[in-house]
């Protein structure tokens, strides 16, 4: 993983532009993150917190599919997510990235943001930000918009961790 491009979020623009802007944001915030290191690296704990970064880039891995595919348009869970022992391991994103070499991180968080891009260009033509969620969470309906401003807080929340994670490393902190 060579540097990862990140461009900010515009001052003004509307709101699809702002929204996805941010989000775009703070995934290539993630990826930077995680560029340049080892399998090791990537499984190393900041103790008493058992996160790693490569838990990290699988996690946002599957919160893009599940936000943008199954619960947005109602599709079945992709693989790996499909097949993860999840009644056994409810963490499993988390546990199973300790396994997984970095370019094979990446590439996955790479197709579900790449799938989940697609999906929710479908739904914004659709019917906008107003769209509803095939799926809804908690017994509630679930619009774009909610989805979207979600998907701002659980990255900006983790790009604090990642940020802890890395500088504990290799002392990076303006990645």
């Amino acid at each position: 993983m060579d540097t990862i491009a990140r461009t900010d979020p515009p001052y003004t623009a509307d709101e699809v532009t702002t929204l996805r802007s941010f989000v775009d944001f703070y995934r290539a915030t993630l990826r930077r993150q995680c560029a340049g290191l080892t399998a090791e690296e990537l499984r190393t704990t900041l103790p008493p917190s058992t996160m790693t970064l490569g838990g990290l880039l699988k996690h946002l891995a599957w919160v893009e599919q599940f936000w943008f595919g199954e619960i947005l348009h109602g599709q079945d869970p992709a693989e790996p997510w499909a097949s993860a022992p999840w009644d056994t391991d409810g963490d499993w994103e988390w546990t199973s990235a300790q396994h997984d070499a970095p370019e094979d991180l990446d590439a996955l968080f790479v197709a579900s943001v790449t799938a989940a891009d697609r999906n929710l260009d479908a739904a914004l033509a659709d019917g906008g930000l107003d769209t509803t969620a095939v799926r809804e969470r908690h017994g509630e309906p679930v619009s774009v918009r909610w989805i979207l401003v979600h998907m701002v807080e659980e990255y900006s929340r983790h790009a604090g961790h990642a940020d802890l994670l890395r500088e504990s490393l290799d002392g990076a902190t303006d990645l």
